[in-house]
């Protein structure tokens, strides 16, 4: 498990990062092999950059490795049915109001192993996932955000 703890994803999200890791483990690997290989061949190593570049993306890539089995072992696919509708968890979709702007938003909340600002889905684990995480329609949260303190008012849940 996690050093973290268990790591929440849906169906869909599990099937990419074990996708993901099965690229990584078969592609990645055979292409960086092959770079060190033919860096390799090229004579003197301790003057060689093209070895000390593969190299270093092989270590890279191994970590990238290592942290996905890690999030993959600790995986647990939550189910939906034993959720609180009424409530902001993983897999809800929060519509907010920025009480400043009036300006509104919806996320959908994610573990950050599935998380994509640019689909709106947010990581439990950012400030905004973390303030929303177990409220209700028409709590009013104030969240720390990198560039200052943002209210909102939470207008919807959706699953």
């Amino acid at each position: 498990m996690s050093e973290k703890g268990p790591v929440y994803l849906t169906a869909e999200g599990l099937q990419k990062l074990n996708d993901n890791l099965h690229f990584l483990k078969t592609k990645e690997r055979s292409r960086i092999s092959a770079a060190i290989a033919e860096a390799r061949e090229k004579g003197d190593l301790s003057e060689n950059a093209e070895y000390d570049a593969a190299k270093d993306e092989q270590g890279h890539l191994e970590a990238r490795i290592a942290k996905l089995e890690e999030s993959i072992s600790a995986a647990r696919i939550v189910d939906e049915s034993h959720i609180d509708p009424s409530k902001a968890y993983v897999l809800s979709n929060v519509t907010v109001k920025n009480t400043a702007t009036s300006a509104k938003q919806t996320f959908k909340l994610v573990a950050a192993e599935e998380a994509s600002f640019a689909e709106g889905k947010i990581s439990v684990t950012s400030p905004i996932g973390k303030g929303l995480l177990g409220k209700s329609v028409g709590d009013k949260v104030a969240i720390q955000i990198p560039s200052g303190k943002v209210e909102f008012e939470i207008l919807s849940i959706d699953r």
